[in-house]
């Protein structure tokens, strides 16, 4: 048998093998596990809840400015 004709079933058959033994030793998976709250914000009916997004930051300064320019 020629391994150079054959050298592409080869690298398959290498990688099917590969991932079936790493799928067969891996842990089981934990249960999804969702926490359940009772609490429920109510706005009301015409208006909806809006979030607000603070960024804090400094300024740069003109030197700090021309460095990234």
């Amino acid at each position: 048998m020629n391994v150079a004709k054959n050298m592409e079933v080869i690298a398959v058959a290498a990688a099917i093998l590969v991932s079936a033994s790493c799928y067969a030793i891996a842990p089981a998976a934990p249960a999804l596990q969702v926490a359940s709250t009772t609490a429920t914000l109510a706005a009301p009916a015409g208006k909806a809840a809006m979030q607000v997004v603070v960024v804090k930051a400094k300024r740069l300064s003109g030197a700090e400015k021309a460095r990234f320019a």
